[in-house]
């Protein structure tokens, strides 16, 4: 399969799983996905983040080599948010190095203090930040004073359960 062809060709959930499943848990076929999601044009990379999301998500270790682009591409402001949706959607669902803590820390507070963000990337962040707060104590009690103070106003119901969430979480680790 020509994956940058079939990226172009389509962008469905059918499409997505057709790609899903021709990649599988292939090393190779996995590492040109990538290659395809880092250097094609915005339309493709946009479209290259939904399965490779799937992937690395059903799949954690195909994934590990690419972390460090991952925080470097979070840190961009100029892409569709199709990319760091599907990027912290990856976040959320692995295991993450301490040595990539720090930044993404700093990343995930960014996306959700500032509303202008779409909710779904707002709300990955919350579980992201979440997930790596839990481990320290002193971030633990900045980010539930930061969610708690979220919850002054209102939040779209994707936010407002992955507070109550992330609240619920934080406090029980203390």
């Amino acid at each position: 399969m020509d994956l940058k062809a079939a990226i172009e060709a389509e962008h469905s959930k059918s499409q997505t799983n057709k790609i899903v499943r021709y990649i599988g848990d292939d090393k190779k076929k996995f590492k040109e996905l990538v290659t395809v999601f880092l250097q094609s044009e915005y339309r493709v990379t946009q479209r290259a983040a939904w399965p490779l999301s799937e992937i690395a998500i059903a799949h954690n270790d195909l994934i590990v080599p690419y972390l460090k682009k991952l925080v470097e591409i979070l840190k961009a402001t100029d892409q569709h948010p199709a990319i760091p949706r599907n990027i912290l959607r990856i976040f959320s669902a692995i295991d993450i190095p301490e040595k990539y803590h720090g930044e993404l820390i700093d990343i995930c507070f960014g996306f959700i203090t500032e509303v202008k963000h779409p909710i779904a990337v707002r709300a990955f962040a919350i579980t992201v930040a979440s997930h790596i707060c839990s481990h320290y104590p002193e971030l633990k009690n900045e980010l539930v004073m930061v969610l708690e103070e979220l919850r002054k106003y209102p939040q779209p119901p994707a936010i407002t359960v992955r507070i109550k969430s992330a609240v619920k979480q934080l406090n029980m680790n203390k």
